[in-house]
């Protein structure tokens, strides 16, 4: 046992330890592993889509991105930095971004925001994503839970309770702790995003426009549901909050 749980407990500390402030959050982050190797993780993930997926070569589509992108991008303060475009023929309506400066946008968003303002709600939303370092922040938080969980089994050893980490502790830290922590940063990203397009010279209230629209389609799809095991908040606490951020800003 003491040979087993000595190990962990250091992991544990050097993981713990990893708190910096985001003054852009206003809290602090656990961050433990570096943003180099996630843009390199990134750059992989960049090639391997663009060689894989089909893309869209239409000028106006790829223009209109890259024009609305690169204005939020700059408001974002992103602009030390090389950034890439793409629009994907996926009719799901989608966007991403990867560390490294890459931002993928689907035709099927393209066809479902109604002006550019929406659009910049999208790829502000993403640049939310960058600023905050959420990605960083996902793996750490991945990573010591796993140590934790790993910790607290060796201690319980075979006891009732070691069997009940062993059976659900991942859906445990899954439920109690990863997928809540990402629907905050869900909700972070989107108030950082309507920041950017305001700064870019965007309605800002359009993000809501956007997000209503969205719970619309979720709606005649049948989803939309409660958000318990979902990585994302719901369509309606998504608008609730990005309502009253828009208040408190008078936007």
């Amino acid at each position: 046992m003491r040979r087993l749980t000595l190990p962990l407990l250091f992991a544990a500390a050097t993981a713990l330890g990893g708190c910096a402030y985001n003054a852009d959050l206003g809290r602090d982050q656990l961050l433990i592993v570096n943003d180099d190797s996630l843009a390199r993780d990134g750059e992989k993930a960049w090639a391997d889509t663009l060689r894989t997926a089909y893309i869209s070569k239409e000028p106006r589509k790829n223009d209109r991105v890259r024009a609305v992108g690169q204005r939020v991008i700059n408001a974002a303060g992103l602009s030390d930095r090389p950034w890439d475009y793409a629009v994907f023929l996926d009719e799901a309506p989608n966007a991403f971004v990867l560390p490294g400066g890459h931002v993928g946008v689907t035709v099927g968003l393209l066809a479902m925001v109604e002006n550019d303002d929406q659009l910049a709600a999208v790829i502000g939303h993403e640049a939310g994503h960058v600023v905050a370092r959420h990605a960083a922040e996902r793996v750490s938080q991945q990573t010591t839970a796993k140590v934790l969980l790993g910790i607290a089994g060796a201690a319980a050893g075979g006891t009732d309770f070691g069997k009940l980490l062993k059976d659900h502790g991942d859906d445990a830290a899954k439920y109690g702790v990863l997928l809540p922590f990402s629907r905050k940063q869900e909700l972070e990203a989107d108030r950082m995003g309507v920041d950017f397009m305001q700064r870019a010279g965007y309605r800002p209230r359009e993000a809501v426009k956007l997000w209503e629209n969205m719970q619309a389609a979720d709606q005649a799809k049948g989803q939309g549901g409660g958000d318990l095991g979902s990585t994302h908040p719901s369509d309606t606490v998504r608008i609730q909050a990005l309502e009253r951020y828009l208040a408190s800003k008078g936007w």
